[in-house]
């Protein structure tokens, strides 16, 4: 999921259908823009690059000359409208499914989000090779209960093809007041065809942790997201791992699409020395990277028997904890190679009611690993099939257990 920032701090990220935009870090609120353009020829400011717009201005008065509306009842599209359509374009012309341009009504929409009032069906899903993909449906969801997995194609909703359609777009019509229905048409693979899924809308809680211990002395924490109620959840977790007298830990982070950079790492710090990195921040060439660093709470041995289970619905502020304890030798990895989520948004107001939300970092791991680019590896990798789960077997689970008691 990409971090999304607003006003320097970091909040939740992604795009999360009845969640919408949940999962990785954010900057909004830039209230204030330049009317010099940059990267362009510029009569104010000098030229970084020639740039010829009179194409646009000529596209721009034929289509307020000749245009006629194929239908006599569409409605006719202001000029106003047009400059947005335009803005979105440029945007679009990126090719990047994070950076989007969000007009006066989507604007509204992606604010309610970040406000936390869901109302849907529980997953997270991104626009990314002309498809629609499912990077994971929260855990007891509409969506989870209704058999959606990480990795799943939507290609219709509700009959409409999703091809070509943005993250937006598809957040728009998966969404809807709770009670209705949405059905999908899914297309997963190792199936030879796609099949509908219908799903009830509901209001989303999201889910945070849950604890269990498990013969042989191996405490689990499954961690569900990165909320801003995390960091306190999980100490609380590692409280009751302590007094429990179990020796082994396992961290489940599958199907966790991440949330808050700062949760991710107050948790790495109960495990690192005081300034070891957790992650970078890349801004691009030319330009210095912003290093995150443990807090330095680091309360156990460093023969901690520990694992943790990773799948490709695990992204964004859980790729960043993986990789760190995984990097600094602290933990295990086992399952599937992660989602791949690690770019930076940042949120900036266009006029009063649009903004533009574009890409400007990406993450490193401390050893300068891409997350965007490969994921996170586990060290042991375990396929969990839909065989699996329909027979009961959690093989990941099983070779977890497996490595902890060794």
């Amino acid at each position: 999921m990409a971090f999304l920032r607003k006003h320097g701090a970091l909040l939740t990220v992604g795009v999360l259908i009845a969640l919408a935009f949940y999962g990785a870090g954010f900057r909004a609120g830039e209230k204030a823009l330049s009317s010099v353009a940059t990267g362009v020829e510029n009569p104010d400011g000098g030229s970084e690059a020639q740039v010829d717009f009179a194409p646009f201005w000529k596209a721009w008065n034929i289509i307020n000359e000749k245009y006629v509306p194929a239908s006599t009842t569409k409605e006719a599209v202001d000029n106003q409208e047009k400059v947005w359509g335009a803005i979105a374009g440029l945007a679009a012309s990126l090719n990047d499914p994070y950076t989007v341009f969000f007009p006066p009504v989507e604007s509204e929409m992606f604010a309610s989000d970040i406000r936390g009032n869901f109302e849907g069906v529980g997953m997270e899903v991104l626009a990314q090779d002309g498809a629609i993909t499912v990077i994971a449906p929260l855990k007891n969801s509409p969506a989870f209960r209704a058999g959606i997995l990480a990795g799943d194609r939507v290609i219709k909703i509700d009959g409409k093809e999703t091809s070509g359609l943005t993250t937006e777009d598809a957040v728009q019509l998966i969404r809807g007041e709770k009670g209705t229905k949405v059905t999908l048409t899914i297309f997963r693979n190792g199936n030879k065809t796609p099949f509908d899924v219908s799903v009830i809308r509901e209001v989303i809680d999201i889910p945070v942790i849950n604890t269990k211990s498990l013969p042989g002395g191996v405490f689990v924490i499954e961690l569900y997201s990165f909320s801003e109620q995390s960091p306190n959840l999980f100490r609380n977790a590692l409280r009751e791992f302590i007094l429990s007298g179990d020796d082994k830990l396992l961290l489940d982070l599958r199907g966790n699409p991440g949330g808050y950079l700062e949760a991710a790492i107050d948790m790495a710090s109960w495990f690192l020395p005081s300034s070891k990195v957790i992650v970078r921040e890349d801004f691009g060439p030319g330009k210095t990277e912003k290093v995150y660093r443990s807090r330095g709470y680091d309360i156990f041995r460093d023969d901690l028997k520990f694992a943790i289970l990773v799948d490709k619905g695990s992204a964004s502020a859980s790729e960043i904890l993986a990789g760190a304890l995984v990097e600094h030798g602290r933990a295990k990895l086992i399952g599937e190679t992660t989602f791949g989520k690690g770019s930076v948004q940042e949120l900036v107001d266009i006029t009063s009611d649009t903004s533009l939300k574009v890409t400007v970092a990406r993450w490193l791991t401390p050893n300068g690993l891409s997350i965007s680019e490969k994921g996170i590896e586990p060290d042991f990798v375990v396929k969990y099939t839909v065989v699996d789960r329909e027979a009961g077997k959690d093989p990941q689970m099983d070779k977890a257990l497996e490595v902890l008691n060794q």
